[in-house]
């Protein structure tokens, strides 16, 4: 149907993004990469194309050059791309990460390249040419079965006494919020075990995605629903459960599978039955 759609109005840039989510979700990437761009032409879809003088990076070679990578979307977005950095920068380029302020301390700790926070007006080295994150894995040719997966954030451990860290909501503003979170009866019966740490920043005191992965660090497991901590744990390398809804399932997570290319530390938790409920039962159960 996406296609059809798209041989009716070939230049409309929703219909080749959702046609391009679509085919990230089966796992081809080459196939669906080019169509992604499209969503630098329309400006609903959360990444306009930046006011910029210098050229895009169109995967022509680097060494000697300067590049700006500029962060996109949300944060678990910018966590998961922010691998492409350092492979970026290994072809020769100095690279400068533009990300949100809560990412920024983790970043410049972890990755080995220049980060600055979208906070203000921001000063930067002037660049050769600029990327986007959601990019970077057209521009270097990744599929499905060339993702580097290797850990590739870290922090020092703190540790809260607590094995389990636990997060059961995201973002309230996300289209799909209300299937991807727990409801609150749900949230109470994961919460209320006695080696479970909630992990929002709320009950922690967390200031930043620096503060919330020293003390992912000091636990055994990470239990999250698909938002930016489960990205975190992954990218860590962190044992990490997540749970993810029957419906609306983003396409990352690809279909029927229990593991992911992306996080090879992680187990994917996949709402069958209709509800929470069924979810957690097998969960406690393993647990025990």
């Amino acid at each position: 149907m996406l296609r059809e759609a798209l041989r009716l109005d070939p230049a409309n840039p929703r219909i080749q993004v959702l046609l391009g989510e679509a085919l990230l979700g089966q796992g081809r990437y080459e196939d669906a990469w080019p169509l992604m761009e499209a969503r630098l032409d329309a400006p609903e879809l959360g990444s306009p194309r930046p006011p910029l003088a210098e050229p895009e990076w169109r995967g022509e070679p680097l060494a000697g050059k300067r590049l700006l990578i500029i962060g996109e979307q949300g944060a678990g977005d910018q966590i998961m791309y922010a691998r492409f950095a350092p492979i970026v920068q290994a072809q020769g380029a100095a690279v400068t990460l533009l990300c949100l302020p809560s990412l920024a301390r983790l970043f410049a700790r972890s990755l080995g390249v220049d980060v600055a926070a979208m906070a203000g007006r921001v000063e930067l080295p002037d660049p050769d040419c600029w990327t986007l994150t959601s990019s970077l894995p057209a521009r270097l040719g990744v599929g499905l079965a060339g993702l580097p997966y290797a850990a590739y954030l870290n922090a020092s451990a703190r540790p809260l006494g607590r094995k389990i860290g636990v997060v059961t909501h995201g973002n309230p503003r996300h289209w799909n919020d209300a299937r991807r979170s727990l409801p609150p009866a749900q949230t109470a019966r994961l919460l209320a075990r006695r080696d479970v740490l909630d992990l929002s920043p709320e009950a922690t005191g967390a200031r930043d995605f620096l503060d919330t992965a020293e003390i992912v660090a000091g636990l055994d497991l990470v239990i999250s629903v698909d938002t930016a901590v489960a990205h975190l744990a992954g990218a860590m390398g962190k044992p990490v459960w997540i749970l993810l809804p029957g419906y609306g399932v983003d396409w990352r997570w690809l279909q029927g599978r229990r593991d992911t290319p992306w996080y090879p530390s992680a187990r994917l938790w996949r709402q069958t039955e209709g509800d929470w409920n069924a979810v957690l039962e097998r969960i406690e159960a393993e647990l025990a």
